[in-house]
């Protein structure tokens, strides 16, 4: 197509009509071209310049005479259409040429009308051709000036050459339109200069001629040429917007105007560089053509044609021009386009924005912005923990934006709210990498790939270091017991360093300078140099000591830090002062060895107290002598602290002497093994006290742990069971700095470390019961799943090797139910998987409870999840029952309905293979079988027949089981594979239960046969310990679609063997708290803790592995299934029995938390107290009145609102992230009295709860779940779903509580004798106030009816009342949000009450303008009108429901539709207001849910119908005018959508999404449709149709 327009166009510049039409045009522009020409060429330019010739010739003739010449022209031509190109193209080079005389211009545009009206000018090819030929002349004359070294700037560039200016921030959404400035894409219609040579008709030498003519002139010259250019041009389009065009052509021209608009002071850029101090007003033609091109735009935009929608202003950015003109007419468009641009980032953002900031409560995954990552990573990782909103509302967030924010910003306040909440909370390091950016002095690669998700920079970082160290300070200094904060904050201190995310230099500036500048007094004590100390031996930080220009000024205020402690009380002598007392004197030798031009300076004392330190140590270790670690007074433990920070190795050294000074000893073999070789063991000791480890360096922790590790798994003594725990205990106390992943560490360190004996058993012990809240704490617990799996793998069919094998699949097993996110069963969704089958079935039941409880985190998910499935049923052959499918959530019951049931099948296939089986058992399996039968049987029968083994041997038994070789059925069980001795259990329990039925048929009783079902289990389990405990229970348990399956699994439960062993296992074990416990542990035999199956050949003895131990998985599943099958009773009574045993649970908070929600509204209130004191409940920070409630006599009465309020209080204080700021309404009560666990409470309302801990909690005090603000909030959650009363009624008292919260709060305020604020109602008088009775009676209560106890209510949280209110929303939306979704149903039916029964919607009184006036201010940000009191039931519903949103998970989002149904129909403006409020800010995140934005799409635009609808029945009249700014948003969110992120300069909506838009708008009135019709997919009618590519191809 390209080869045809040049051949055309090639064509016009010699076709025979062109000489006479150029004739026929100079004529009436009374001017001869050629000979001014040839006089131009003839006369040299200054001779040209100075010339003056008289008027020697005729006047040209009158302008009415021309088109009858033109038409005796136009008839001696046949082709008319290339007389009419030819046409066209002499008329624009006329109008480049022409421009700036004024008859002449006025000729052309005369011209141009004229044959306008006998169709000579086609304005759909004549406009872009005419504005593309000036750009190619402006252009021309730039390179010309550039060319020719004038010193002015360049007159106008192209819009492909625009700057980037300043103010745009970089992620700003810029338009689709060609590009008017430097942001997104390189404009489209803004072409080169080559390229506009080519498009344009004009012949390429008359608009270079006449750009050369331009640029020879001087600088007012060429200005004035420019302008009259821009002038007449922009008259022509004047002229030309008379008539309908197409789509395409008005976006062209719209995108020249806005160009030349951004750029209109290009040309004054010399001028402004040589003095930029005078200032520099528009001359009279710059304001002429401006004017011209405004009027363009307002014609292209006005809503009577809507030729470009208005939305195109606002997502050009053009209202940020830099240097506005002072032009009232431009200054209004500019303002125009801000004010409904605000209007439309309001509709994208939550209510309380400037608020709004996560918490580490509760997580999600990171949105769709990096579409291109594999299916794995996306499942890893997280959603950023904030975001900043762009201009226009979009969430942004990404390394350049962090990089980007403004000291003393919102945005960075947000920023220092979420990053001291982090350092209060303590997530996990693997956060911490996600979000924060490296120091740049730290970056290696400068081409690095950002990191997805980053949303801090290091110097975010660098002050909210400096906020935490000060602020504990103040509490150190306050005599509050806080040296748990310190430790707890050296450990992410130094991991922050050792990672690089804050400079060290510029750490110690700026705490230097805080300290000076004001902050002096607040450093009393040593706790920077101690802080410090932990990190000199970092390598970025001996670096900066060492070789950094800095060094010694750096090195000068780290000494300054130092303080001496001269006033300390020598009785009151606490390890941490010796520490403290000491640490300078650690530090000056550290310092005098890493800095040799600072050792003049340093301190002689200090130097001889390091010297007091080194003679201790010599004196504690004098002769034979060792410490005593676990009887220590706390001097010795002070300077063994000191030590640790000054000689790290010697004292690493004496660790290790005591933990293997007992000796060794032989391990004698068991009575099934031949002793083939001599193995050696430790004897056990006492594990080093976790005081002493806490206060040692970290530096040192670091060294022991490695020494350790190479003893555990590099030694040839098997390791006691101390020196394991004492590892474990390194790892807990010290989370951020020495974790590491062990199957990655230990091979990196050995490749083949695992072919050694006991490696595996002893590192799958570790992690599975000690340091499996660690990796979930990490984020790591998928790594490991995964590097467990291919152990898994290889060991499954291999026989013998049962013991690994087990462990590995019971570790497995815990890991998969303790995954609460999205996870793959494999790194790629390719293959089956490499799960066994009991792994498979669990890993089922794992993601039911997982969505059920939680949903599907994000898009990406669901997404995987169908593969997943299949990935799942493909190598599984269980079929769930109906009872349990029943409880799954709907997405997995769903795609398991198809599945066919195979038991029959696999009964089928035993009696089949029945009579083989049974003849070969019976000659293995006979009390007279020769032992060496067994060996004949494994190596020679069929391996389909070898899992039917046990099956056999049941149907032998007969009640007599005398009659079985349990020698030869054992040995053949240990010599195959563990996954025969699997399809064993799963067919023997298929048998079993067929068995039972058929029996029962020949008559036998039920109970008889349960009976002797039991009994010949015990055979299997107890007597000759032949089979694995746990993968029987499961298997039973699978299969409670028979009636029988569970009886028996309980009569199995209530063998006091097993209760026995349990109980064993608890005295054995030592307490459930290990990390606590000081005594020397038991190690137990290996054939007694694993029995004969496990055992066998082994000779390596077990730490805390048990055959009871393997069972704290299945005993929850347990549970599960009794619930399930209605049998509640026997779950109250199994929970009974193991509620001690279930103590060791890893996950057991958890476990209560999943079960309660799985199941809500099922559930006796007696199981659910029973299920409660699973928990170790004077640990759980429970309400104070919580146990009155669910012990209640009367469970129908509901928890007053003062319970509630208390609720929702202690989320404020603990984990919504704190204001800056924050003041008590009363007395001088300090900001953190009540914040934060680290603080003492003296009162359980004060924060909620009725166990708030003194100092903040170590992680390996709050292992599950992990964070104690998460314990909070699931604490919360656990509350609210055991109350026995409906949701209906709790969600009703929280929304309640919502609706009122500031008029509550200001009362309570005013009791104290402050004012109230009510009478400030006056401030908008059409919006009720919050604190007067008529704001109150939005509901059914009345102003006493709320409940709450308003005394003391605002000063028990620290903040004002203005600020609690708006925290109160933000808590309630984020507990909502945790609950299932019965309670978002209730939400859903509550909130649309509220709003609907609002006085002043419910008003007939009220005018349309006065309601429209009220419901536009509640929706603005509410945290205005709690400034002014005047909030509203409205603002505070909606402020509810964004907080909701902004929680909830991506696949409960597809509920949130319900409360526009029920607020329908609408029938006022107001109302359909509201209904864009509430789901507006939902659309950034569903735009990448196709289906749910579709969805949302149809019901915003039905929403849109219910008012403006052809047969709508509004409740007065309405303009369309009125919803100018939905009308915007509506184009926005479909362009957003389009380009799947910030709208861009390329941005196109998708086809399918106008094509819904054109469907749903048939229905709506026509002037609506009008405004709308951008958004359909006709290209004659639409700008983005027109302009996309596909939709563009459909129509030709």
């Amino acid at each position: 197509m390209d080869q045809n327009q040049r051949v055309n166009r090639a064509y016009q510049q010699f076709h025979p009509s062109k000489g006479a039409i150029v004739d026929l045009f100079d004529i009436y522009l009374g001017r001869n071209l050629r000979q001014k020409t040839d006089d131009t060429i003839r006369e040299p330019p200054n001779k040209t310049q100075k010339r003056v010739t008289a008027l020697n010739r005729e006047l040209p003739p009158g302008n009415e005479q021309f088109l009858f010449d033109f038409e005796r022209l136009q008839s001696q031509f046949p082709d008319q259409e290339q007389l009419r190109a030819v046409t066209e193209s002499v008329l624009i080079s006329l109008v480049v040429q022409c421009c700036s005389h004024a008859p002449r211009a006025e000729f052309l545009l005369f011209a141009i009308r004229s044959l306008c009206n006998i169709g000579y000018v086609n304005w759909d090819s004549f406009l872009p051709n005419l504005l593309s030929s000036i750009s190619t002349a402006e252009a021309s004359a730039m390179s010309a000036v550039s060319s020719s070294n004038i010193s002015q700037s360049s007159i106008v560039p192209s819009s492909s050459t625009v700057p980037n200016h300043t103010n745009f921030q970089p992620l700003n959404p810029t338009s689709p339109l060609p590009s008017i400035h430097g942001m997104g894409s390189p404009g489209l219609s803004a072409a080169e200069p080559s390229s506009c040579t080519t498009l344009s008709p004009v012949k390429s030498s008359d608009v270079s001629c006449t750009a050369q003519q331009i640029s020879r002139a001087n600088p007012s010259v060429k200005d004035n040429a420019i302008s009259c250019l821009r002038q007449l041009s922009c008259k022509i389009i004047l002229v030309g917007l008379e008539f309908n065009l197409k789509p395409v052509t008005y976006a062209d021209i719209f995108s020249h105007m806005l160009n030349w608009l951004v750029n209109w002071d290009q040309r004054q850029q010399g001028v402004d560089e040589c003095d930029g101090s005078k200032p520099w007003k528009p001359d009279r033609a710059l304001n002429e053509w401006l004017h011209s091109c405004l009027d363009v735009i307002w014609l292209l935009v006005e809503e009577d044609k809507c030729r470009v929608p208005f939305y195109e202003l606002l997502r050009s950015g053009f209202q940020f021009v830099e240097n506005i003109p002072d032009d009232e007419a431009l200054f209004t468009l500019i303002l125009e386009t801000h004010r409904r641009r605000d209007m439309v980032a309001m509709h994208m953002q939550m209510l309380d924005q400037h608020l709004h900031c996560p918490t580490f409560g509760t997580h999600r995954f990171i949105t769709q912005a990096y579409p291109n990552i594999s299916g794995e990573q996306v499942a890893n990782m997280r959603y950023v923990p904030i975001t900043y909103p762009s201009v226009l509302g979009e969430p942004l967030h990404g390394e350049d934006l962090a990089n980007s924010i403004q000291r003393g910003s919102l945005d960075w306040e947000r920023a220092m709210r979420c990053l001291r909440h982090a350092f209060h909370t303590t997530p996990s390091p693997d956060w911490w990498r996600r979000v924060v950016l490296l120091a740049p002095c730290y970056r290696r690669d400068a081409l690095q790939v950002p990191t997805p998700g980053t949303v801090f920079s290091s110097e975010m970082i660098c002050e909210a270091t400096i906020d935490r160290i000060m602020e504990l300070f103040k509490l150190t200094n306050s005599d509050t017991h806080c040296w748990q904060d310190w430790l707890i904050f050296s450990d992410v201190f130094f991991f922050l360093m050792k990672n690089g995310c804050i400079d060290f230099t510029d750490f110690v500036d700026k705490l230097a300078s805080r300290i000076t500048k004001g902050e002096n007094q607040i450093l009393r004590s040593n706790h920077v140099t101690w802080l410090l100390a932990q990190i000199i031996r970092i390598e970025i930080v001996t670096s900066a000591l060492s070789t950094d220009p800095r060094k010694v000024e750096t090195t000068r205020k780290i000494l300054s830090f130092h303080r001496e402690d001269r006033n300390s009380d020598p009785n009151s002598v606490s390890p941490q002062s010796i520490l403290l007392d000491f640490i300078s004197s650690s530090q000056t030798l550290r310092v005098w060895s890493l800095n040799t031009s600072i050792r003049d300076f340093l301190s002689h004392e200090q130097l001889q107290k390091g010297k007091q330190i080194d003679e201790w140590w010599k004196q504690v270790t004098k002769g034979e002598r060792m410490l005593d670690y676990m009887n220590m007074d706390d001097r010795t433990i002070g300077m063994f602290w000191v030590l640790s920070h000054t000689m790290a190795q010697p004292a690493c050294d004496a660790l290790i002497n005591w933990l293997i000074a007992p000796g060794v000893q032989e391990l004698l073999p068991g009575s099934n093994v031949q002793a083939v070789e001599r193995v050696m063991i430790m004897r056990e000791t006492n594990s080093l006290p976790m005081f002493l480890l806490s206060g040692l360096s970290i530096n040192l922790c670091l060294k022991l742990a490695y020494q350790i590790e190479e003893s555990l798994f590099g030694g040839q003594v098997i390791p006691s069971i101390a020196m394991v725990e004492t590892y474990s205990r390194l790892l807990l106390i010290a989370p951020h700095s020495i974790f590491r992943q062990h199957f990655t560490t230990l091979t990196q360190r050995n490749p083949s470390i695992f072919n050694k004996p006991g490696v595996s058993v002893l590192l799958l012990e570790i992690l599975n019961y000690r340091l499996l809240p660690l990796y979930r704490y990490h984020g790591k617990s998928k790594a490991l799943m995964y590097d467990v799996t291919k152990i898994i793998s290889m060991l499954k069919g291999k026989r013998g090797d049962h013991r690994v094998f087990r462990l590995a699949e019971n570790l497995c097993m815990n890991l998969i139910l303790s995954l609460r996110d999205f996870f793959l069963v494999k790194k790629e969704l390719k293959g089956p998987t490499e799960f066994t089958e009991t792994l498979n079935r669990i890993t089922m039941i794992s993601l039911a409870i997982t969505i059920k409880t939680r949903g599907i985190a994000e898009v990406e998910h669901m997404l995987f999840l169908a593969p997943l499935l299949e990935q799942i049923t493909a190598t599984s052959q269980h079929m769930w029952s109906e009872k349990t499918l029943h409880y799954f959530p709907n997405v997995i019951r769903e795609a398991l309905m198809g599945r066919v049931d195979k038991r029959a099948q696999a009964i089928q296939a035993w009696k089949q293979a029945e009579g083989p089986v049974i003849n070969q058992c019976t000659q293995l399996l006979s009390p007279s079988a020769e032992p060496t039968y067994a060996m004949t049987y494994i190596n020679h029968s069929f391996p389909q027949h070898r899992q039917y083994l046990c099956a056999g041997a049941w149907m032998l038994m007969h009640g007599h089981l005398e009659n079985i070789n349990s020698a030869n059925l054992g040995r053949v069980l240990r010599e195959i594979s563990p996954e025969e001795v699997t399809s064993n259990i799963y067919i023997l329990v298929d048998v079993l239960l067929h068995h039972i039925h058929v029996e029962m048929q020949h008559g036998h009783l039920l109970q008889d046969l349960l009976s002797k079902a039991s009994t010949n289990l015990s055979f299997f389990i107890w007597t000759h310990e032949l089979l694995p405990l746990d993968i029987l229970l499961l298997a039973l348990i699978d299969r409670d679609d028979d009636p029988h399956a569970l009886r028996i699994v309980i009569s199995l439960l209530d063998k006091q063997e097993l209760q026995q062993r349990v109980k064993l296992f608890c005295l054995n074990r030592g307490p459930p708290e290990h990390w606590l416990y000081s005594g020397t542990f038991k190690r137990v035999e290996l054939q007694k803790a694993l029995g004969n199956h496990l055992s066998w050949k082994d000779r390596y003895p077990p730490f805390f592995d048990d055959i009871a131990a393997r069972l704290l998985p299945v005993i929850p599943l347990i549970v599960y299934r009794l619930i399930e099958n209605d049998a509640t009773e026997i779950a109250e009574k199994v929970l009974a029995v193991y509620s001690s045993f279930l103590a060791y649970h890893p996950l057991r908070f958890t476990f209560v938390r999943d079960i309660l929600a799985y199941f809500y509204g099922h559930l006796p209130s007696k199981l659910i107290v029973r299920i409660l004191n699973v928990l170790d409940l004077p640990k759980i920070p429970l309400s104070e009145s919580f146990p009155q409630h669910i012990a209640s006599s009367n469970p129908a009465v509901c928890p007053p609102p003062d319970y509630f309020a208390t609720l929702l209080l202690g989320l404020v204080n603990n984990v919504i992230p704190p204001l800056n700021g924050k003041s008590k309404c009363m007395g001088d009560i300090s900001n953190n009295s009540v914040r934060g666990p680290h603080n003492k409470t003296p009162a359980s309302s004060q924060s909620g709860t009725s166990n708030a801990s003194e100092s903040q909690k170590a992680f390996y005090q709050n292992q599950d779940p992990g964070t104690y603000t998460q314990l909070v909030l699931e604490t919360a959650v656990i509350e609210i779903l055991s109350l026995p009363v409906p949701a209906s009624q709790i969600v009703s008292s929280l929304v309640q509580i919502i609706v009122h919260v500031q008029s509550t709060l200001i009362q309570s305020n005013g009791l104290q004798g402050t004012p109230s604020g009510a009478g400030q109602s006056s401030v908008l008088p059409t919006s009720p106030s919050g604190g007067s009775t008529d704001s109150l009676s939005t509901s059914r209560s009345t102003p006493t009816a709320s409940g709450i106890n308003v005394v003391n209510f605002v000063s028990k949280s620290g903040y004002t009342c203005q600020q609690l209110s708006c925290l109160m929303i933000q808590a309630c939306g984020l507990l909502l949000a945790q609950l299932p979704l019965d309670f978002h149903a209730q939400l859903y039916l509550e909130a649309s009450r509220v709003i609907k029964e609002c006085w002043w919607l419910t008003d007939g009184k009220r005018s349309l303008r006065e309601l429209d006036s009220a419901v536009g201010y509640a929706l603005m940000d509410p945290t205005w009108a709690a400034q002014d009191t005047t909030s509203t039931a409205i603002g505070n519903v909606v402020s509810l429901l964004h907080s909701f949103f902004s929680n909830l998970p991506q696949e409960w989002l597809e509920g949130t539709h319900a409360i526009i149904k029920h607020l329908k129909p609408l029938t006022s403006v107001a109302m359909l207001r509201i209904a864009f409020r509430i789901m507006g800010p939902l659309l950034p995140r569903i735009a990448f849910t196709r289906p749910l934005f579709m969805k949302t799409l149809a019901l915003l635009l039905n929403s849109i119908n219910d008012v403006y609808g052809k047969s709508s029945q509004p409740s007065g009249p309405t303009e369309a005018s009125e919803i100018a700014d939905l009308i915007d948003f509506l184009h926005h969110i479909v362009l957003y959508e389009g380009q799947g992120g910030p709208v861009h300069s390329s941005s196109k909506p998708k086809p399918e999404t106008l094509t819904l838009c054109s469907k749903l708008m048939e229905s709506l009135r026509p002037d609506v449709q009008h405004l709308l019709s951008h958004l359909k997919t006709d290209p004659n009618s639409s700008i983005y149709a027109a302009t996309h590519p596909k939709l563009v191809q459909n129509s030709s």
